[in-house]
């Protein structure tokens, strides 16, 4: 089975996301200081990365843009957003909306 480019994008976008959650989580019980700003480091530059591929994908036409949302997209985001901080739940949930 090939693999289209739309699903290796989505596929690295998915894995760099990943990855992401994975350094923050380092970050947040790491004691050493040396180690934490590597991991910060390598955060920062998975973000770039994954901003880069993003951009990428919007234009093609493979990635939804946050720019096509419509006002009750964004404050379905805005009231999930909301319920999640104030419940303690810090890592957003299951969000499934045009601005994932």
């Amino acid at each position: 089975m090939n693999m289209q480019e739309r699903d290796m994008v989505s596929d690295v976008l998915s894995g760099t996301k990943s990855s992401m959650v994975t350094y923050t989580n380092a970050i947040g019980e790491c004691s050493n200081k040396s180690l934490k700003n590597a991991l910060t480091q390598l955060r920062t530059e998975a973000e770039q990365f994954q901003d880069q591929l993003g951009q990428i994908a919007i234009q093609k036409g493979y990635y939804p843009s946050a720019q096509n949302a419509t006002q009750q997209d964004k404050q379905q985001l805005k009231s999930a957003l909301s319920k999640n901080i104030s419940g303690g739940n810090m890592t957003g949930g299951n969000m499934n909306n045009k601005m994932s």
